[in-house]
């Protein structure tokens, strides 16, 4: 297998630096501009950091955070070894860009991605190495037309890579976003992958490029078609009631909540991706064909959308 070089893994993060600041400046413009997301430079204990780019506020976007970073561990966690016991103890150095964004409008679905390099090295074996990301969507009001064309842009770019990688990500992603004790897909899925290395280094960076790209194509389009579409009250309601299901999910499944928390991460960069507002309500009903019972009843179950929705 082919090991990254130091020159490679600058490369990784020169891309990682570029995409959250070109996905930062596509989101300011969703709301003419007008909010920013503020940077925040950290430095991590062990060496390394990162670049914290929160907006918070926004007449379009409530609260976003794109988070860059690029961290040195020095004993890795039980989270990042209980797949690969062989690394257990090495010391290692992960990069990645990962946001969550929040959007105000009910309409407008909240949205999540990351792109990650992650690189273990163990004295008298050669690097362990491997790339992971995806995106996906979690709709309050879906429509057709956004889930058929957020996963017509994962098709389109997953195709180069092989014919059966679209099919096999968007598995991983529905299986994964699954929250167990709800029996409910978190959204409409995407994609979702991790421990990839089993193409070379160069054809595997690419693939992961083609991700972070791949979103911010996939979302300014969504945006700019909902976000000013009129919204009610017991619209919001329903909002912040499905935010807490997302809530639930990063605290409760999310890999990378528990490797943030395991390696002593930096609280405030991990739990970003948390709603301003959220809210539970017990054994809330809902009207029979109401959009609301169309959410969970077929908008949160796994569906082959690119051929359903072509229908």
């Amino acid at each position: 297998m082919q090991h990254p070089t130091s020159a490679d893994i600058q490369r990784v993060r020169e891309f990682l630096l570029d995409l959250q600041s070109r996905i930062c400046s596509a989101l300011e413009q969703q709301g003419g501009g007008t909010a920013q997301f503020e940077i925040d430079d950290w430095q991590c204990p062990e060496g390394g950091g990162g670049r914290s780019r929160v907006l918070q506020n926004g007449s379009v976007i409530e609260k976003g955070g794109v988070m860059f970073s690029h961290i040195n561990i020095s004993r890795l966690p039980a989270s990042a070894t209980e797949r690969h016991p062989q690394i257990a103890g090495a010391k290692a150095q992960a990069m990645g860009v990962s946001l969550v964004i929040h959007p105000k409008n009910p309409n407008v679905p909240t949205s999540h991605a990351n792109v990650r390099l992650f690189v273990a090295e163990k004295e008298g074996q050669d690097p362990v190495w491997w790339f992971g990301g995806g995106f996906d969507l979690t709709p309050f009001y879906p429509n057709d037309e956004d889930v058929l064309a957020w996963h017509q842009k994962a098709h389109e770019l997953c195709a180069p890579f092989g014919d059966t990688v679209y099919a096999e990500h968007k598995k991983w992603c529905d299986d994964y976003f699954y929250l167990k004790h709800r029996d409910e897909q978190r959204g409409i899925g995407g994609l979702f992958f991790d421990d990839l290395n089993q193409w070379d280094f160069e054809t595997c960076f690419q693939y992961m490029q083609a991700v972070g790209n791949g979103y911010l194509q996939a979302i300014v389009p969504v945006f700019q078609r909902n976000q000013d579409k009129p919204y009610s009250e017991a619209q919001r309601d329903f909002q912040l009631y499905r935010r807490g299901r997302y809530v639930e999910y990063n605290l409760v499944y999310d890999r990378g909540t528990l490797f943030g928390l395991q390696t002593g991460g930096r609280i405030e960069s991990i739990l970003v991706s948390m709603p301003p507002l959220a809210a539970w309500s017990y054994r809330p009903e809902w009207e029979e064909n109401s959009p609301e019972k169309r959410l969970t009843d077929y908008y949160l179950k796994p569906h082959d959308w690119l051929t359903e929705l072509k229908k």
